[in-house]
């Protein structure tokens, strides 16, 4: 038969201040004589101590002496020419005991010291008159009471009249090490960073709804007066940039498009979509008048050469596929990716085309001989989006782990961004101004200065009457031509555009920047 039961006596839930209390109180029962009292200093300890932390701080350091001083010292050839001459005394022990509180202050041209006694560290007593010269002498003592033979002494014209001077190889070592100086009379060397140039924050001041599906791409006209937007629903609409009224609709594609560039040189606009088609619409008789046949799978992004008449276009067929827009010919098929090519920009000179995938590399294209320049992989996660600076031989690429920058045309790498997303990167775009944006799966916008790198402001898309808060998703964003517009194309089917706040001012805005201490090279 199983024994009879026991009640546990309740515990009392005690909080960690109360048992710490506690415990200092059973301690003080077992150890201190006198309650309510703590236990007195221990001064050798406290004197130990101290002697052994201003060794290691000032262990290198012995005091100077006046070259005209050592020569008459030794003409007198007394006895205090066996000794080492100088420019202050030392106290005793005892009398180091006393001096609890220490400075230690620099001019340019001496160095004064207040400290313990002899025992290894350093000692000084404050303005030592020399009989001989009839001034005041401010010199430092350190080390032992006896200076060794053979010392190295190293002086900077100029800065201090303290010697650097070691007497055993581990003492060398250490100097090497600090480089002939301390922590102590080092000169604190102010950031480098570049302090970044104060933007207005950016304001949304227009909601535009005429899509029926995501609205996925988007590219303005070169004389900016409209831009166009395509859209999950396959259509491409054109919207008036100053109203933000509806001014036409063109439909041709099967599937969403992806990719929209409109032409500086001809009246053409360029399409990609989901459905493996390049278009060139005619916005003259707002028709197709050409298609490009050759992708295996969907268009993801689409680019037009500043220079020459080629059209760039890559997709989920892991190539970058050059076209002649004229021919319709297929120039090249730039392939050397590894998964989707989601990104590219082009260039009037080398490297021309730059392109970005989901395997998280970028690569420069030699578009001569369709080959790889170069290839960056810096990255660990897709690189969506990329942008090109307007005015700076320089890019940012964005991935979900990092935004960076690169140099062109040799694409060394700048510095990462100072902050992080946290999120999927689906757009970016920068203007003349310096002001980088980027857009996030998850509704967020943040602005960037672009030289160096802060975040200045982290706003949040706001979803239209009806939508779910899911849908608050960036997938395509652009500034106009002036760069004063921003327009964002989003997941809830609206067309939102955004200028800078004219009421801001740095004095209602502060600039709150902090310079980093380190810089992640990678």
């Amino acid at each position: 038969m199983p024994g009879p039961t026991v009640e546990m006596e309740p515990v009392e839930p005690q909080s960690l201040k109360k048992l710490s209390f506690k415990s200092l109180k059973r301690a003080l029962d077992l150890f201190a004589p006198i309650h309510g009292h703590f236990a007195p200093p221990d001064l050798e300890s406290k004197r130990i101590r101290l002697s052994h932390k201003i060794q290691l701080e000032y262990g290198g350091i012995k005091s100077t002496t006046n070259p005209n001083q050592v020569n008459t010292t030794q003409s007198d050839g007394n006895s205090q020419a066996s000794t080492p001459s100088y420019a202050l005394a030392l106290p005793e022990a005892d009398d180091s005991l006393k001096l609890e509180k220490r400075c230690f202050s620099l001019s340019s041209q001496n160095l004064v010291a207040f400290g313990l006694g002899n025992r290894g560290c350093w000692t000084g007593t404050e303005n030592s008159k020399d009989p001989r010269t009839g001034g005041i002498q401010n010199a430092l003592v350190v080390g032992s009471s006896v200076q060794p033979e053979g010392l190295n002494e190293v002086s900077f014209p100029g800065k201090s009249t303290a010697v650097v001077s070691s007497s055993r190889p581990s003492e060398r070592a250490l100097e090497k090490k600090r480089n002939l100086s301390t922590s102590a009379i080092m000169e604190r060397i102010p950031s480098k960073w570049p302090r970044p140039v104060w933007h207005p924050p950016w304001k949304n001041y227009r909601v535009i709804s005429g899509h029926l599906g995501w609205v996925r791409s988007i590219a303005f006209d070169p004389s900016n007066t409209w831009f166009c937007t395509g859209s999950a629903d396959r259509t491409i609409k054109i919207w008036d940039v100053g109203s933000g009224r509806l001014k036409l609709t063109l439909t041709g594609h099967i599937e969403q498009i992806r990719g929209l560039a409109v032409s500086n040189k001809h009246t053409y606009m360029f399409s990609a979509g989901d459905d493996k088609q390049v278009k060139c619409w005619d916005l003259e008789q707002n028709k197709v008048i050409r298609s490009y046949h050759g992708h295996l799978s969907g268009v993801y992004c689409l680019a037009l050469h500043p220079t020459i008449d080629i059209l760039l276009t890559g997709g989920r067929d892991s190539v970058c596929r050059v076209w002649d827009i004229r021919s319709k010919m297929q120039i090249h098929a730039l392939s050397g990716h590894d998964n989707t090519v989601c990104s590219v920009f082009t260039r009037p000179t080398d490297p021309q085309v730059v392109t970005g995938s989901h395997d998280t590399t970028i690569k420069f294209w030699d578009l001569r001989y369709g080959k790889t320049m170069a290839t960056l992989t810096h990255h660990k996660k897709s690189v969506r989006a990329m942008a090109l600076h307007p005015k700076e031989h320089a890019f940012a690429s964005a991935s979900a782990d990092n935004i960076k920058k690169f140099n062109l045309p040799k694409g060394e790498f700048s510095h990462n961004m100072l902050s992080q997303q946290k999120t999927i990167i689906n757009a970016m775009t920068v203007n003349e101004e310096g002001v980088m944006a980027t857009a996030g799966d998850n509704g967020s916008l943040w602005f960037w200065d672009w030289k160096s790198g802060h975040n200045f402001q982290q706003a949040q898309t706001i979803v239209q009457p009806g939508s779910l808060d899911s849908e608050a998703g960036i997938y395509a964003l652009s500034y106009d031509i002036t760069g004063s517009r921003l327009v964002t194309c989003e997941a809830d089917k609206t067309i939102k555009m955004w200028k800078e706040d004219e009421n801001a001012t740095p004095e209602t805005h502060p600039l709150s920047f902090k310079p980093p201490k380190d810089i992640r090279r990678f």
